[in-house]
């Protein structure tokens, strides 16, 4: 993926080799590491995967209407998800995120995928995405700058889960 973004030990760099394709339609694509939609993820995968017995190759693309508890059962086996987010407008992405890291408890990789510009990363990153897909025809090195976001959250989020009144000393 061009123009990828990932927090690595809490430091955000941009990722030049990244070996992930996203893959949104039921196209025929070779094997390695791919990021399909959930039901395609379903069924490219053998016996053993799905019953939680041995790590997938493949990631899982979520979309709006995809409801992230319907990966319950397979998040020890995923090396990430992938959150679509078709449109700027459409905030659902954010509380998909929210609820695998703070619900779920997951750790593996959560990437903003789609419509991501750099107006929208420090938000992301408080709800738990730690790579960001920018849109290609905007700068990576640019968008960095929106990671820095603001210096003081005053609520809850998914790297943080105390509220700014209950850190206080």
């Amino acid at each position: 993926m061009k123009n990828l973004i990932r927090l690595v030990e809490g430091q955000a760099r941009i990722v030049h080799d990244d070996p992930w394709q996203l893959v949104r339609d039921d196209a025929p694509q070779a094997a390695g590491a791919l990021i399909l939609p959930l039901a395609h993820w379903q069924a490219r995968q053998d016996a053993e995967v799905l019953a939680g017995n041995r790590l997938s190759l493949q990631g899982v693309l979520l979309q709006p209407d995809d409801d992230p508890e319907a990966l319950a059962e397979w998040l020890e086996v995923l090396p990430l998800v992938a959150i679509d987010f078709p449109s700027f407008l459409d905030g659902r992405g954010y509380s998909q995120a929210y609820l695998l890291r703070v619900r779920r408890g997951w750790c593996g990789e959560v990437r903003a995928v789609g419509e991501v510009l750099r107006d929208q990363l420090a938000h992301m990153r408080q709800c738990g995405f730690d790579a960001f897909a920018v849109r290609e025809d905007k700068s990576a090195e640019d968008a960095l700058k929106g990671l820095a976001g603001m210096s003081v959250l005053y609520g809850r989020s998914a790297i943080e889960p105390r509220p700014l009144f209950r850190r206080r000393g």
